[in-house]
């Protein structure tokens, strides 16, 4: 079915910073009417903002008055405000029983299903920060009680900036912010450095800086693109006794694989806490 002639549910943001931005303009450029879209933000600014983008989205104060008939509720509030911002719409929640996605790291899907009353079917959803340009890539879990139609449902959602993937554990989640959630920033990161590098070698500072983002851009195109696997293309741009090989000594002996490693699995256990620090299981 065409997405743009498909029906859209009615859809409520909690929530009005960037990745609400991103995923309203998904959204309407598949076809869903602005009109039937709502989001909360106590922040006037961060409505006004939203308003000067999206002139026909509702925009509301108080998080009651955008759930008002919606079917959908993305909550897109940082982690350590979300049981605030849910609990008190548990009454509506359980009277309407909207399909309810959350987007913020960390945080179980069980908490938010007793914070809201219980009665809601709880999708997951770990987003990247390139949703911005519709290039971002969605991990989604969900417990066994959520059946298919819902899952289509918020597929459907958040493909409108960029692809998704299901994990079949919750805790596999950890691992899906530690990786692509946080790794734009290891990118970001190794593009600054290699920028850097090259102005260090005597290039002038915006051809070193068109070179390092254009070669990420390429590398990571060609190895969605050319069906060979990562350690396959490396070994294609390694000759014996070559420049790459040079350069990548020098990454061995600095033990780049374990400094990976070691910071994707801190990123992960940082996720695990927060799930403990800002959750509420035993609690309530």
């Amino acid at each position: 079915m065409n997405p743009r002639t498909e029906a859209w549910p009615r859809i409520a943001l909690i929530g009005g910073g960037q990745m609400a931005r991103a995923l309203i303009g998904g959204w309407v450029a598949r076809g869903a009417p602005a009109s039937s879209i709502a989001v909360a933000d106590p922040i006037a600014a961060q409505r006004e903002w939203l308003a000067a983008a999206h002139p026909r989205v509702r925009l509301c104060a108080e998080n009651e008055a955008a759930v008002r008939d919606a079917a959908v509720w993305v909550l897109a509030v940082k982690p350590q405000f979300l049981e605030a911002a849910v609990r008190p719409l548990a009454g509506i929640a359980t009277r309407e029983r909207p399909l309810v996605i959350s987007i913020a790291a960390g945080v179980r899907g069980g908490d938010i299903g007793r914070w809201l009353g219980g009665a809601t079917d709880v999708v997951r959803a770990m987003p990247n920060r390139p949703a911005l340009i519709g290039a971002g890539v969605s991990a989604l879990y969900a417990g066994a009680e959520v059946a298919a139609a819902p899952r289509a449902l918020a597929t459907r959602l958040i493909e409108a900036v960029g692809s998704a993937v299901w994990v079949e554990r919750e805790a596999q989640l950890d691992a899906v912010t530690a990786v692509s959630g946080s790794g734009p920033a290891y990118f970001f990161l190794l593009i600054e450095l290699l920028e850097a590098a090259a102005i260090a070698e005597g290039l002038d500072a915006a051809v070193a800086r068109r070179l390092a983002i254009d070669t990420a851009a390429g590398a990571a195109a060609l190895a969605q693109n050319s069906g060979d696997d990562p350690p396959t293309l490396r070994q294609q741009v390694t000759s014996k006794g070559g420049t790459t090989a040079a350069a990548l000594a020098v990454f061995d002996e600095a033990d780049l694989r374990g400094i990976v490693a070691r910071a994707v699995a801190a990123a992960a256990r940082r996720a695990r806490e927060m799930a403990e620090e800002f959750g509420s299981a035993g609690r309530d």
